[in-house]
């Protein structure tokens, strides 16, 4: 399994629950969302293990401003003590207060309306992220096997569910079409665009899988 397909699917779905962060959640609740629903880990977590630096050279001149803040900061992961969460002593991951105000100060430079986003709106969110970006590698030639297997190997995605495009096969088109459409026209959390897809991302996603 190629790194760069991991990255390809890791780099949106990170980018999301950035998106969700930013908007009035916490790392502690993005991450366990996704753990309830059987991921290995949370994409906070994820991040500060493989180190900041990675979404920091992805991104380039596009950083995000909390990430820009977070490197000047030296909050590059849990090797540097400290990223999403702090890890004191080297021991287990805790709540930073420090990234929770960064949070809000970026949230009012921008002015986004911050809301309190229940465990299900967050996973929806995130997942609806991973399954546009899915179909964006198949879309570009990529093998549905390899998509799920980097889904599961890569991001942690619960191996019991098959990978992701399998997981979005599953739902049936009329809820996976339900969940996109709400994600899009909310507009918190950014998709990214589906060759062959027009506007409507819901309905061209449901026709391609």
């Amino acid at each position: 399994m190629a790194d760069t397909l991991v990255e390809r699917l890791r780099g949106p779905f990170r980018d999301a629950a950035e998106a969700v962060f930013l908007h009035g959640s916490t790392p502690w609740e993005v991450d366990e969302a996704l753990e309830a629903f059987g991921f290995t880990e949370g994409p906070f977590e994820a991040e500060d293990r493989i180190g900041l630096d990675l979404a920091w050279a992805r991104q380039g001149a596009e950083a995000s401003p909390i990430l820009r803040r977070m490197m000047e900061l030296g909050k590059l992961g849990r090797t540097a003590g400290a990223g999403w969460y702090r890890y004191p002593g080297g021991g287990g991951k805790v709540d930073d207060p420090i990234v929770a105000d960064l949070a809000l100060e970026e949230a009012h430079f921008h002015r986004m309306v911050r809301v309190d986003f229940s465990a299900d709106e967050i996973r929806e969110r995130l997942l609806v992220a991973l399954v546009v970006v899915a179909v964006e590698l198949l879309q570009d030639g990529v093998a549905e096997d390899e998509i799920n297997r980097a889904s599961v190997v890569g991001l942690g995605f619960p191996a019991g569910l098959g990978g992701v495009l399998v997981w979005a096969r599953g739902i049936g088109a009329a809820r996976l079409g339900a969940m996109v459409r709400r994600v899009q026209d909310e507009g918190k959390v950014p998709l990214r665009p589906v060759p062959g897809v027009g506007p409507g991302l819901d309905s061209g996603l449901v026709q391609i899988l």
